[in-house]
Parts: structure tokens; sequence; C-alpha cells
């Protein structure tokens, strides 16, 4: 993302008044080119017109955090398979044409991998990107890239500006949320959540939900010695000693989001404790959704959307395949295949889809060539110049593909789309014109 182009020597909320004034004033950097096609039709009229109403109220990103391949998942290459073995022009190594068969599904009839046999169930409402990009192929830079839109430099994500923009729809919960799978923090997680130079209360509340209890999952959720009305009366003298003291010396950005970290704490202790209690689900929605980890993970996604979070990260990773690709993939796909198919259903029959925006993708792709370290089952290297990603809900145009790699798949030869341009396509949705933005 670009440099603000404020003047940075004064605190932000003594330079400027609001919200538009900042995100009139400042380089959003998210890129300069929505993907227009696709935007429903009604939307795109609307666009035209002039006006850019949000279609896409909240955000739901499944983050396949590892690199899945695009030629065994959402972008068939008959050639590759043609060729399986042998030397390919311009690329090092030999060819590895895909073990899984491709079936078209829907009345779209878009070709989809059997490892995702119950996504492509939904595939009449996706749209399928296939000439994604990135500039480089390392996980830790290009993870941060595909949240940030930054190599290295911290610069909101784009959650954070999700909610800056658009506002909190419930202020007893936090409006950002990271469901992570285990105890473990993802690499470089503080700029892949974090807000930088934006107020340091929309940078993502990071939810370990490994655990099979609310208690576990956010720890401290509950005050054991102090009840409801004692610990307002304690945040209120803090403050009051915050008052004085930015009256007195100065404005502290840290000490304001801790002390907003506070509050929130305090007023979750109801509501997230019932977000997060996934026994009052139905048991038919517990076992659409699957008692796994990641089933548990869009469960809560769900209901955490329909209590008015804006942004829902989930982390489903595993996806790093250098080797043993033909046994390993299936296993990363089932993780999140019945779960993602299940959260879709769940979000159409409440008629939540529309107004939410799905994303599922990682933060590049895979080579077609065997992974040079590959043995008698070998995989895949990094390749940045060419993966796929699907949306769905939102305004998004279901039923569609968007783009295309070349014969093989190593790399975007058509409609190209870099993360920021995905950016930049996220905020249309969610209402922001990023033309003004740029």
């Amino acid at each position: 993302m670009n440099d603000c182009l404020c003047n940075n020597t004064t605190p932000l909320g003594r330079t400027l008044s609001s919200r538009r004034d900042f995100l009139s004033r400042c380089g959003l950097g998210l890129g300069a080119l929505g993907l227009t096609s696709l935007l429903s039709e009604d939307l795109l009229a609307q666009a035209k017109a002039g006006q850019f109403p949000a279609r896409a109220k909240r955000v739901i990103h499944i983050f396949a955090q590892g690199a899945p391949s695009q030629v065994d998942t959402w972008d068939p290459k008959p050639e590759l398979t043609k060729f399986n073995g042998q030397t390919l022009p311009g690329l090092n190594g030999v060819a590895m044409g895909s073990p899984f068969k491709f079936a078209k599904y829907g009345q779209s009839g878009i070709e989809v991998s059997e490892v995702f046999s119950a996504i492509a169930k939904h595939v009449d409402d996706l749209a399928v990107i296939r000439s994604m990009q990135t500039d480089i192929p390392a996980h830790d830079v290009a993870t941060v890239m595909m949240n940030t839109g930054s190599l290295r430099m911290a610069k909101p994500s784009v959650g954070a500006w999700a909610l800056y923009g658009l506002g909190s729809a419930n202020e007893n919960m936090p409006g950002y949320i990271s469901l992570r799978p285990n105890g473990g923090m993802p690499p470089g997680a503080s700029l892949n959540w974090g807000s930088a130079f934006l107020p340091g209360d929309l940078q993502a509340t990071s939810i370990n939900t490994s655990s099979p209890t609310v208690d576990g999952m956010i720890q401290n959720i509950r005050n054991e010695y102090f009840n409801a009305k004692e610990q307002r009366r304690e945040l209120d003298l803090v403050q009051k000693l915050n008052a004085m003291h930015s009256a007195n010396l100065q404005e502290d950005p840290q000490l304001e989001a801790r002390i907003k970290s506070y509050e929130m704490a305090y007023r979750m202790q109801i509501e997230a404790t019932d977000a997060f209690d996934l026994s009052k689900e139905p048991q038919n929605i517990r076992t659409l959704y699957g008692d796994t980890p990641q089933g548990r993970q869009l469960m809560i996604a769900r209901r955490l959307v329909e209590r008015g979070v804006r942004f829902v990260q989930v982390w489903a990773g595993g996806w790093d395949h250098h080797q043993d690709i033909e046994d390993r993939l299936p296993d990363s796909a089932a993780e999140i295949d019945t779960p993602a198919a299940a959260l879709l259903t769940d979000l159409k029959q409440r008629g939540l889809l529309d107004s939410t925006l799905v994303i599922w993708g990682g933060e590049f792709g895979r080579t077609v060539t065997k992974d040079r370290n590959g043995n008698d089952n070998p995989g895949r290297d990094h390749n940045n110049k060419a993966f796929s990603i699907w949306l769905a809900g939102g305004g998004v145009k279901g039923g569609t593909v968007y783009g295309a790699s070349d014969e093989f798949g190593a790399k975007a030869v058509e409609n190209k789309v870099h993360i920021h341009d995905l950016h930049a396509t996220v905020l249309r949705l969610l209402g922001f014109d990023h033309t003004k933005l740029t």
C-alpha cells in the first residue's frame, strides 16, 4: 500500500476530522484496477452511474497459507498432462501433470478438481480467478503482501482498512477477528493482522480456535475477582486518568489502543461467550460443518459475521507441498472442502451470502514441473507468476471464470490480476471508490 500523503508529524486524530477526510487524503495503494467483470450486473450499473453502495457488509477470508497448486485444484491443464515427464520449453525441470481428475459442475460448467467435490457443487456462486500474480514467491513476504498489499513495510491489513472505513456494527465485539487453529502464531502475524499507522484498536483480535471451550479460545474473558459493576468503576477511573494524561502531557496512541482493548474485553464478556459457544448450534448445523478444526472455525466465522463482525480471517494452512503432493494435497483439501461448502450453504439459507464476501486462496501458486527435491512421489516448488483463488457472495457474479494462465499453467497470460487488483475489487464490493484512494 502506498505511503500516507498526510502530514505525519502531527497525530492522526488532530490532523483529520473524519474517516472520509483521512481516506480522501491518503493513498491506500490497493491497486488502480477493479475486476469489474466479476461484479453483479446491478452493482456494475450503479458503479457506472458514479455510485458505490456496499453490497458486501462483511468479509470472511479463508486463507490457504502455504500456497495451493493451481493446476491441481481450480485450473485444469490437459496439455500439461499430455507432456508429463517431458522437458517443457523455457521451464526448468520436467512436466508434472496433475494426478487428479477435473469435471464440469453446475450450470456454468466450470471445471473443478475432484479434491474439491463439495465446494464444486456451489460453483455457480463462485467467481474463480485463474490469473493471480504476486511479487515474490517466498511464504513470509507473500503472506504479508496478500494481507496488506506490502512486501515488508508495516502497512494496514485489508481487515483494518475495512473496519476503519465501515466502522463496527457491534460495539460489544471486535470488528476484525483472526481465527487460528493452534496455539502458535503464524509467520509475521503482527504484520498480517496489524493496523500500522491506523488506530491500534483496528488491528485483528486473534483467537485460538484449537481449544474446545470459550475460556480456552479467549483467555481471561471472565474476571474472577470483580463483578460487572466493579469492573465498570475501574475502567471509568482509568479513562479519567487517561484524559488527565492527554490534557497535561500528550496523546499516546498506544495507551489509547490499550484502554480501548480493556473496554472491549469488558463488553465482550457476555457477547463473545455466546458467539464462540458452538454448543448453542443445532445438531444439524454442527453435522453440516463437521466436527473438525476447520469445520468449527468456519462455524464460528458464520456466528461472528451474523453478530456484526466486519472482517473474519480463517487461517487454513498446510498447503506447502514440495513432496508427496499426490497424497498430501487431497488431505489438505479434505480439511476445508466440506466446511467451506457448509459455510456457503449456511450463509445462503440464512440470507447472508448476498451481503457476505467469502474469499478462498493462498499467497502464491506452484510450479508445473516437479520440485527438484522430489522423489518417486514428488511435489511442486513455489511460483508467483500464476495461482487461483475464488470469491463468492457479496456482489460477486457467480459462475464466472476470470483470467487465464498459459497452456501449462505456469504463468498468467490473460487478464492478469495482481494482489493490488484483488484488494481494489474487495474495496469496491465494500463500497469504496478505490480510484479516489490511489
